[in-house]
């Protein structure tokens, strides 16, 4: 009998807000993530969820190569959200970045710049052991990449 107390048993898959759904599809899409086809959601369901009112939202799911959900991006078409501030830097508190593995960082972070967004900082490579990468894609949203260069797992 297992003697743990009750808590996190899986990883389900990061809200991602946005304002501009199509853009930020576009932005995974070309990191290597299968986009769903967006579906739209109201009712008094997600109100109470949410603690919002008259809420209708248009959600893609975005699904990683071993076919797990990783996000669930979010627009809102009601209630607003309003102006929004710049995007933060990378050393502001609270979840500032997600970081995956991928086979070739140069190669990513080439189609990364060709198709207009930028990396936050270099290239580095981390003892030989990973290169290492910050990009920013649209609404500030920094995904970190990792390439693992000495061949073992992790």
């Amino acid at each position: 009998m297992d003697s743990h107390p009750p808590g996190v048993t899986d990883f389900v898959h990061i809200g991602l807000v946005v304002e501009d759904l199509d853009e930020t599809v576009r932005f995974l899409s070309l990191l290597g993530f299968d986009c769903g086809k967006p579906g739209v959601f109201a009712g008094e369901w997600i109100d109470r969820i949410i603690g919002l009112e008259n809420v209708a939202v248009e959600v893609v799911m975005v699904r990683g190569p071993d076919g797990g959900d990783v996000f669930e991006v979010v627009r809102f078409r009601s209630p607003s959200a309003g102006t929004q501030e710049p995007a933060p830097a990378a050393n502001r508190p609270g979840l500032r970045h997600v970081a995956f593995k991928v086979d070739d960082v140069r190669a990513v972070v080439d189609r990364v710049r060709e198709a207009g967004w930028d990396t936050v900082g270099e290239i580095v490579d981390f003892e030989n052991v990973f290169l290492l990468c910050y990009v920013r894609g649209p609404e500030g949203l920094i995904v970190e990449l990792a390439e693992r260069l000495d061949g073992a797992p992790g």
